[in-house]
C-alpha cells in the first residue's frame, strides 16, 4: 500500500524540537491561513465587459481583466475550467454584482492568447535594483519514478543547473539561464546581467561568485554597482591593493579589521 512505502524508515524521521507554548495565538494563525477575502473594485466592475471593437471580426464579451481574474482563481485553487466558472459565479453572486460570468469554453479559448502582466521591474522605472544571484539543481524526471522509489532501483539521473537573478525589492525573477551541471555559477553572470533591464545598484551572491571575471562583468555593464560577494577563506589581496584597491580588496580589508560577521552586517 502507498502509506507503507516509508514504513521501514519512519524511525529516522526526527521529532519536533520546538514546543509551542502560545497555543491560542498558534491556533488563531492556523485558522487565519484558511481565511479568504475577495472584493471587486469599482474600476474592475467598470472594466469587466470588453470595449467595442473597432476592427473587423467578432465582438468579445469579456475584457482581458475578467478572463485574467477567472484564470487566476483557477490557478490559485487548482480547478478545472468548469469549476472555475462555478467559483467566479458564486463569488459574483455573494457580492451582489450584476456581472455576467465567462463560461468554461471562453476561458479555455481566451487563455491561449491572453497577455499576462508581469510584476514591475524596479530597474525599468529608473530606480536601480538590488540583484541577487544564485543557482539550483534540477533533476530530470521521467516515467517510472514511483516504481524506482518503491523498489529502490538505482539508475543514472540527469541534472541541469538553473541560474537565477532575482530583484531583491519585488522578489521577481528578472534573469535566468539553464545549463548542464558541469557549468559553474560565475560563468553565467554576464548572461544574467544582459537580461536585466535598467541600472543595478548592487550585485549579491555567495562565495562561488568570488572571481575576477564576476567583478569585471559587473563593472563593465554597471560601473556604479556594488559587488557584495564574500571572499573565500583562502582569498588574498590583489597586487594593487595598496595603491588602487578594488571592491574585493576593500572587502578583505574590512574582514581583516572587523571580522566576517561584522562585514556581513555592514554589507546588508
Amino acid at each position: 500500500m502507498p502509506f507503507k512505502l516509508n514504513q521501514d524508515r519512519r524511525r529516522h524521521i526526527p521529532r519536533a524540537r520546538r514546543r509551542v507554548t502560545n497555543w491560542p495565538a498558534y491556533d488563531a494563525s492556523l485558522r487565519q491561513r484558511g481565511s479568504r477575502t475577495v472584493w471587486f473594485t469599482e474600476e474592475a466592475v467598470a472594466s469587466w465587459m470588453a470595449e467595442p471593437r473597432t476592427t473587423r471580426g467578432g465582438q468579445p464579451w469579456y475584457s482581458s481583466l475578467a478572463i485574467l481574474t477567472a484564470l487566476t482563481l483557477r490557478a490559485v485553487f487548482r480547478l478545472a475550467h468548469r469549476q472555475a466558472e462555478g467559483l467566479i459565479g458564486s463569488i459574483i453572486g455573494l457580492l451582489g454584482l450584476g456581472l455576467p460570468v465567462p463560461d468554461h469554453t471562453t476561458l479555455s479559448r481566451r487563455s491561449a492568447t491572453l497577455e499576462v502582466p508581469r510584476p514591475g521591474n524596479a530597474g525599468a522605472g529608473g530606480e536601480p535594483m538590488h540583484l541577487l544571484v544564485d543557482s539550483t539543481g534540477l533533476k530530470l524526471c521521467g516515467k517510472g519514478e514511483w516504481l524506482l522509489e518503491k523498489h529502490g532501483t538505482t539508475t543514472h539521473r540527469s541534472w541541469r543547473m538553473l541560474h537565477l537573478g532575482v530583484d531583491a525589492g519585488t522578489g521577481g525573477i528578472v534573469a535566468a539561464t539553464l545549463t548542464p551541471k558541469e557549468v559553474d555559477d560565475a560563468s553565467q553572470v554576464n548572461s544574467l546581467l544582459d537580461q536585466v533591464a535598467g541600472p543595478v545598484a548592487s550585485f549579491t551572491g555567495d562565495d562561488a561568485y568570488d572571481q575576477d571575471r564576476v567583478y569585471a562583468g559587473v563593472a563593465e555593464r554597471h560601473p556604479d554597482a556594488a559587488v557584495v560577494v564574500p571572499p573565500r577563506s583562502t582569498a588574498v589581496p590583489s597586487e594593487t591593493a595598496e595603491t588602487a584597491p578594488t571592491q574585493r580588496d576593500r572587502h578583505l580589508q574590512s574582514i581583516t579589521e572587523h571580522g566576517r560577521a561584522a562585514w556581513q552586517r555592514a554589507s546588508g
